[in-house]
C-alpha cells in the first residue's frame, strides 16, 4: 500500500480523536500513549503514570485522545487519588510541615508548594534557604569548578584580534 492510497478506519479515528485532554490545570497530548502522556504533567513521571494506568484499568499503550469519556475519567480519579493507592514512599508530598499529611501533588499545585516551601527556608535563614538566596548550589554539589555565573575569566582572542586590526589600520593612515 502507498502512503497515496487512504485508509478506510483512518478518518473514522482522526474524528475521535481528542487532541487534548485535560486533567486538573494541565493540557495533555491526545496524540501519544496513555502512559507517555501523563509524563507531560508536572509532579508524575515513567513510574507513577504506570501506577496510574493500572489503578485506572487502562491500557497504557492505547492512545489517550481515542479513549472514551469513562476511561478519561477513571484516569483522572487516578491521578487524583494516587496517595491512596501508591506507597507512601512514592508520593512527593509526606508530612507536610503545616497539616502533616501525606498527599501528592501535581501540575501548578506542586509548583506552588515549593515556591511556599523555599520561601520559608529563606525567611528562617536556615542554611538551604540562605544558599537559595545567594543564589548558590543548595544540596551540597561541589563548587569550586562549577556553578559558576559570573561570566567568562579567559582570554577573549576575538577582541585583542579586533584590536591588532584597529592598530593596523591606524599605522597604515599615517
Amino acid at each position: 500500500m502507498s502512503a497515496e492510497e487512504p485508509q478506510d478506519d483512518a478518518p473514522d479515528e482522526e474524528e475521535d480523536l481528542r487532541y487534548f485532554v485535560r486533567i486538573g490545570q494541565t493540557d495533555l497530548d491526545g496524540t501519544k500513549s496513555v502512559e507517555r502522556s501523563l509524563t507531560d504533567m508536572k509532579g508524575i513521571g515513567k513510574r507513577t503514570a504506570r501506577i496510574v494506568v493500572d489503578a485506572a484499568g487502562v491500557d497504557r499503550t492505547a492512545t489517550f485522545g481515542l479513549l472514551d469519556q469513562e476511561e478519561i475519567d477513571a484516569v483522572i480519579d487516578a491521578v487524583e487519588s494516587y496517595d491512596s493507592h501508591a506507597p507512601e514512599w512514592m508520593v512527593n508530598r509526606r508530612e507536610d510541615f503545616y497539616s502533616g499529611e501525606t498527599s501528592h501533588e501535581t501540575g501548578s499545585d506542586l509548583e506552588q508548594s515549593r515556591r511556599h516551601d523555599i520561601n520559608r527556608m529563606k525567611m528562617i535563614s536556615s542554611y538551604k534557604g540562605v544558599r537559595h538566596q545567594r543564589g548558590q548550589k543548595v544540596r551540597g554539589q561541589r563548587t569550586k569548578s562549577t556553578g559558576r555565573s559570573e561570566g567568562t575569566i579567559g582570554v577573549n582572542v576575538e577582541a585583542i584580534k579586533q584590536e591588532q586590526a584597529e592598530e593596523a589600520a591606524e599605522d597604515e593612515d599615517e
